[in-house]
């Protein structure tokens, strides 16, 4: 089985909604993340699908696509922080992160989506990797992630779009935080500016 992992671009449209609403985010589009809490209940499927739409428009692709066997087979979203408006709304992001909300070099992983049909596959992972070489191409210094641990809580399928801890850690991220024993913040430095 071979994977290839592109940039989500408005050409790809279809696949990446094939990945995401097969997944396990037909009700979010990959939203959650953008807009404040208060705004995303009043959001429709039309309006999610506009912003999709609206996002792999952009000059920089807002996720990867990964393809198994030239399937549109999972997602993930990465981006610059700032970006995405919910981080500097979530309180246990605001109190733990070890970055100013507003720096633009601080890139996050904030979504995974991966096709049934594709669990244990080892994809989450393949994204991550293809994640962080995507954002330290696009001059990110440190990129976070929010994931859960399964092995502290047990969680449905439906809450791992946050990712896991092990996927994080054996991608070389470090825990800087546990907001709660089952839950994470962790960061990798991609670039370094102290010269």
């Amino acid at each position: 089985m071979s994977v290839e992992i592109l940039p989500a671009t408005s050409d790809r449209h279809d696949d990446a909604v094939h990945a995401i609403a097969h997944g396990d985010g037909p009700s979010c589009l990959c939203q959650w993340w953008m807009v404040r809490p208060s705004d995303f209940a009043a959001l429709t499927t039309q309006d999610k699908q506009r912003m999709l739409r609206d996002d792999l428009s952009a000059t920089v692709a807002p996720g990867l696509i990964a393809y198994r066997d030239g399937e549109a087979a999972g997602w993930v979203r990465v981006g610059p922080r700032p970006a995405q408006t919910r981080i500097a709304r979530t309180r246990a992001i605001v109190a733990h992160s070890r970055e100013p909300l507003d720096d633009s070099s601080v890139w996050a992983v904030t979504c995974f989506a991966i096709r049934r049909e594709h669990r244990g596959e080892g994809l989450m992972r393949d994204l991550l990797d293809a994640a962080v070489a995507h954002a330290r191409a696009q001059g990110a210094r440190v990129i976070e992630g929010y994931p859960l641990d399964p092995k502290v809580k047990r969680r449905g399928a439906n809450d791992l779009y946050h990712g896991t801890v092990s996927v994080f850690e054996g991608a070389g991220f470090e825990v800087i935080a546990r907001p709660r024993p089952d839950t994470a913040i962790v960061a990798l430095t991609v670039r370094d500016t102290t010269g």
